[in-house]
């Protein structure tokens, strides 16, 4: 299992961020091998957090190839101040089941832990 994580500095957003955000999100969704997804934001430093889980690298680079992603990241400066991307293998996972993301595979075969709950 492969994660995407972008971290930012949120700035206004318009209807134009909210418009491209929106649609790769839902087509994001739909690439076969998308796992889930969550979001956190950093109240305090301001930060905001977007990480999306995904069954295979192939599956994250059809994210990354995407017409509109492309669109939102020329356009980023308008709506994100500084940011950072973070590209991970998951190895494995730990906590309770039934906290989000129940259908993320806990390590081990993609195929046989996507079956289970999540869990070590």
């Amino acid at each position: 299992m492969f994660t995407s994580t972008f971290i930012f500095e949120a700035k206004p957003y318009d209807d134009e961020f909210h418009r491209l955000n929106d649609e790769i999100a839902e087509r994001a969704r739909a690439i076969p091998g998308f796992l889930g997804e969550e979001s956190w934001t950093n109240d305090e430093s301001g930060l905001h957090s977007e990480v999306y889980y995904w069954d295979s690298r192939e599956a994250l680079q059809q994210l990354i190839g995407m017409d509109t992603h492309r669109e939102a990241k020329r356009l980023h400066e308008r709506w994100i101040g500084a940011y950072r991307i973070v590209i991970g293998e998951v190895i494995g996972t730990y906590g309770q089941p039934g906290l989000g993301l129940e259908h993320v595979p806990a390590g081990g075969d993609a195929a046989e832990t996507r079956r289970r709950p999540l869990r070590t």
